[in-house]
């Protein structure tokens, strides 16, 4: 992995090519982004550059012996540790990250921005609790008590530190504020408010945003089989999540805005609540990332709105969209769009903590009813 196999975020590359030439590399980094923000390619890219024989001004040469060796995760000295559980052939005493390094390389050569669900089907761990164990700890000590084999940095890549056990997060604190000569230690999170204080206040801090939609229209326009509108979508309504994206593009269709301006019908027509309930009950029956989207999407149009009453030139909506968003948005104050835009946050939440589709939808549905006729 390289800098320029991510797209985008040169501001972040520089600041890290920058500190590494300059020699000012911290021994301990923290590289904080949102799930679907590209944190561990980034963390990844800038491991290989410590390590590079031959670096250029702005990345690794991807061609030497370690950068070779890094582009296959089989660096000796990269080491990772990432959350783990039992699985049918390994007991969960003997689960630690050593014993599943083959899949976490197929991992990370398939989706090295995956998510820690993809990680856990990659390995056999589904529906099985995670975390870091205590024996997790011992061994990344015993791992950085030895010299480097090849290159001048030993690297400790730890993906999801959150995940820690609190005596292994607990046994880490002294190497991690001492570590070896030429030891770096690179935390990869998703979510830094759950680690330990004493964590946060022994690393620096790489703040990693989500891709903006151009990037991501960039990323999915690699293949060019793609629809070029689906794309367009997708990129507004995943926002900023690449794993996302490519989640919609299987499930987006011409549809997907009809659908949307048929329900949004149905609420403001108060009169037609046997239609609503029919819609929610095929609401109930979809997928749940089908589900997930029309709430997005409800989200994406809310944006478009406010554009619209603002700044109409900056709209990318498509031309069903506009013409959409040219009645609807008259019939809308700021408040109510802010309104909506909380309920469908709102309808997203419970749909992630497993709340009922069709109540959710239908809950969802009579309080824009509400919304529409105060």
């Amino acid at each position: 992995m390289r800098f320029s196999d991510i797209h985008g975020m040169e501001d972040i590359k520089h600041q890290l090519v920058k500190s590494a030439a300059a020699g000012k590399i911290a021994h301990a980094q923290l590289f904080s982004g949102r799930p679907g923000a590209p944190n561990l390619p980034m963390a990844l890219a800038y491991a290989t550059y410590l390590n590079c024989e031959s670096p250029t001004e702005s990345d690794a040469c991807g061609e030497c012996a370690a950068c070779t060796k890094n582009n296959k995760f089989i660096h000796p000295d990269l080491h990772f540790v990432f959350p783990v559980s039992g699985t049918k052939s390994v007991k969960s005493k003997d689960a630690i990250s050593q014993v599943f390094l083959k899949e976490w390389r197929t991992f990370l050569q398939k989706t090295p921005n995956g998510t820690l669900e993809q990680w856990a089907a990659e390995y056999g761990g589904e529906n099985k609790q995670v975390n870091i164990s205590k024996e997790e700890s011992r061994q990344i000590i015993r791992n950085l008590t030895l010299k480097a084999f090849e290159g001048k940095y030993k690297i400790m890549l730890i993906w999801l530190p959150e995940f820690f056990h609190p005596f292994a997060a607990n046994g880490i604190l002294k190497i991690l504020e001492e570590p070896p000569e030429n030891t770096v230690f690179l935390l990869v999170s998703n979510e830094s408010e759950r680690l330990l204080g004493t964590i946060l206040s022994r690393t620096q801090m790489v703040q990693i945003r989500k891709h903006s939609p151009d990037e991501i229209t960039q990323i999915l326009s690699a293949d060019s089989t793609i629809d070029p509108a689906r794309i367009r979508q997708a990129a507004r309504i995943c926002d900023g999540d690449v794993n996302e994206a490519y989640r919609l593009l299987d499930k987006l269709d011409g549809d997907q805005h009809h659908t949307y301006v048929e329900w949004v019908r149905l609420c403001y027509d108060r009169s037609k609540m046997d239609e609503l309930v029919r819609m929610a009950e095929d609401f109930h029956r979809s997928s749940k990332i089908e589900q997930k989207t029309l709430f997005q999407y409800g989200l994406n149009i809310m944006r478009e709105c406010m554009i619209t009453f603002h700044a109409p030139e900056l709209s990318r909506s498509g031309e069903d969209e506009k013409s959409f968003l040219t009645k609807f948005s008259k019939l809308l104050s700021v408040t109510q769009v802010e309104e909506i835009s909380a309920r469908y946050n709102e309808a997203l939440f419970h749909l992630e903590r497993n709340g009922s589709p069709k109540m959710t939808f239908l809950d969802t549905s009579l309080q824009i009813m509400k919304i529409f006729h105060p």
